[in-house]
């Protein structure tokens, strides 16, 4: 069993190489900033593995550098082992916030059958990726655990809205393997979705989302249990992931997922 600073390092390691596969970097001062000036997603700023040096001026440097190529004034970090970057950040006027950084030991994983009605499974590539994100949009829009009126009329209602060349770049990705996708499937759409992206024997759980109207009965649960155990079958020695908050965190714990650290993130304040 390695320890807490052996498995941040690894889950640090993997962050650090995971948007270079969609992004080419730049080294501004202590930090590392992932760039991606074309289709797909927008990246943010990191520290260097192994670099010191966190200070408000080396925050303002790297803010002015996504500035000037419209990129998000966004930081992303692990709290533990680079502490002087929430200061920094708070000190150059960005709002930081803090969510549970959680790991999943093989050992612990607990499969999580959907409920009745409802199939969960892999998406494949050539599947309508755009429903996947159109419920990722509608879910993300209502944070946390609880319930709303937001279904799958409005899941449908937003997948025109998508952008096609992003859905090419994620159908990139999942031809490649880079990013893998599942969906729980209830009559007449959608309703939950994630994915997870194995890379070098470590994947994180990223987007895991739920359209309101079908909360609290076990899908986000296993939608994530589905994509653990396609991580775990790939190899995956470190699966990990990050919650939005102490709610959510308790949904991935009945997967098996405990919490290991703090993922932090800084924006630009709003206008």
């Amino acid at each position: 069993m390695l320890a807490q600073t052996d498995v941040l390092q690894r889950i640090n390691a993997y962050l650090d190489a995971a948007p270079k596969t969609g992004a080419r970097a730049e080294a501004i001062g202590p930090f590392t900033l992932f760039l991606n000036e074309g289709h797909g997603w927008r990246y943010y700023a990191r520290p260097t593995p192994g670099a010191t040096g966190f200070s408000t001026e080396a925050v303002r440097a790297v803010r002015q550098r996504q500035r000037a190529l419209a990129q998000p004034e966004t930081f992303e970090w692990i709290d533990e082992l680079a502490p002087e970057v929430s200061s920094a950040a708070e000190a150059d006027g960005m709002r930081v916030v803090h969510h549970p950084l959680m790991v999943l030991a093989a050992d612990r994983f607990t499969p999580f059958a959907p409920p009745g009605g409802v199939e969960v499974g892999i998406v494949e590539p050539d599947d309508d990726l755009a429903a996947l994100s159109a419920v990722a949009e509608v879910g993300f829009a209502t944070p946390g655990t609880g319930t709303g009126g937001a279904g799958l009329v409005e899941a449908a209602g937003a997948v025109a809205t998508q952008n096609p060349d992003t859905i090419a770049f994620q159908r990139g990705r999942m031809l490649t393997g880079l990013t893998i996708a599942a969906a729980a499937r209830v009559p007449g759409g959608i309703a939950a979705v994630g994915w997870h992206q194995p890379l070098d024997g470590a994947s994180e759980v990223v987007g895991v989302a739920t359209l309101p109207s079908f909360r609290r009965r076990g899908l986000a649960a296993s939608v994530t249990a589905t994509l653990v155990g396609d991580a775990l079958e790939r190899g995956m020695d470190t699966v990990f992931l990050s919650a939005d908050d102490d709610d959510v965190a308790r949904v991935y714990e009945r997967v098996g997922f405990r919490r290991i650290g703090t993922a932090s993130a800084a924006s630009a304040p709003p206008d």
